[in-house]
C-alpha cells in the first residue's frame, strides 16, 4: 500500500482555473513547519511563503487514458514553497503540501490511496455578480472575494515584491512537489508539466482562511495573488530517494 501512495503512475488533468494567493511570513515562522530535508525557498533571506490553491480540474486520469474515464473535481491546497537539494546535488524549488481538501468523495478516496496528500473533503460555493466573484466552504470556513476589474491592477498592499514580474517567481505551482517521510529517510519527488501557464493578476476584496490561522503565524501579508485558466497539465511517476 506504501508503494500506491508513491505515485506510481503519471496523471494528466485539464485546469478550467487556478485562483492562487501567496502569502508572505517571516522565514522564521515556517521554518518549523517543513520536515528534514527540506529548506524553505526565501525571498531576500528574509521571507517565506505559503500559498492557497484553489483549482478546478477537470478529467483527472492515468496519462493516456480517455478522457471519459477521469474525474472532475475542487481542490484546495494549501503548501510552503521549499527548496530541496537531490543526492547529485541538483537544487531545486518546489512545495511542501500542508493540507489537501477536495469537493468529491471519489477524489478523495482515489488521492488518499495514491498520494501522502492526506485529502479531506469540503463544501465548495463558487457565485459571481458583475462586480465580484466569490470562493467560499462553510464547513472550511474560507472566503475570497476577487474583484472584476479591466483596468490595471496593483501588488496587494505591504506585498514584498517590487513588481508583477518579480511576483510571478512565487506564483505557483513550481515545478516539483516533495512528500518526506522522516522515519524511513526518503523523500518522494513528484514532477509537473505544464503548458501556456501564464499567470493574470487579479484583485482580491478580502480573504479569510481558518487552515491559515489555526497555524498562528504573525507578520503574515498577501504577497500576490493569480489566476490561470484553461492549462493542461501532468504529473510524472514519483521518484523516491533514500538517505539511509
Amino acid at each position: 500500500m506504501n508503494y500506491l501512495k508513491n505515485h506510481p503512475f503519471a496523471v494528466e488533468a485539464h485546469f478550467n482555473s487556478s485562483v492562487i494567493l501567496t502569502f508572505a511570513v517571516p522565514k522564521e515562522q515556517l521554518k518549523n513547519k517543513i520536515p528534514k530535508y527540506l529548506q524553505l525557498d526565501t525571498f531576500h533571506e528574509k521571507y517565506a511563503f505559503i500559498a492557497v490553491a484553489m483549482v478546478q480540474t477537470k478529467s483527472l486520469r492515468p496519462k493516456g487514458f480517455p478522457k471519459f474515464m477521469g474525474n472532475s473535481f475542487f481542490l484546495i491546497g494549501y503548501r510552503i514553497f521549499v527548496r530541496y537539494t537531490t543526492k547529485n546535488g541538483k537544487n531545486i524549488r518546489g512545495l511542501h503540501i500542508i493540507k489537501s481538501e477536495t469537493d468529491k468523495r471519489k477524489m478523495k478516496f482515489l488521492g488518499n490511496i495514491f498520494t501522502h496528500y492526506n485529502y479531506t473533503t469540503t463544501d465548495i460555493s463558487i457565485s459571481n455578480n458583475v462586480n465580484i466573484r466569490t470562493i467560499k466552504s462553510k464547513k472550511s470556513k474560507f472566503e475570497i472575494a476577487i474583484e472584476n476589474m479591466n483596468e490595471p491592477i496593483e501588488l496587494p498592499e505591504n506585498s514584498p515584491f517590487a513588481d508583477w514580474k518579480e511576483a510571478r517567481r512565487f506564483a505557483g505551482p513550481l515545478p516539483f512537489t516533495f512528500t518526506v517521510n522522516e522515519k524511513e529517510k526518503s523523500v518522494l519527488i513528484i514532477e509537473g508539466v505544464r503548458q501556456n501557464w501564464i499567470p493574470k493578476p487579479i484583485k482580491i476584496k478580502h480573504f479569510k482562511f481558518d487552515f491559515l490561522e489555526s497555524l498562528h503565524l504573525e507578520n503574515t501579508v498577501l504577497a500576490n495573488a493569480f489566476e490561470i485558466n484553461d492549462i493542461p497539465y501532468y504529473w510524472k511517476k514519483g521518484k523516491l530517494e533514500l538517505w539511509k
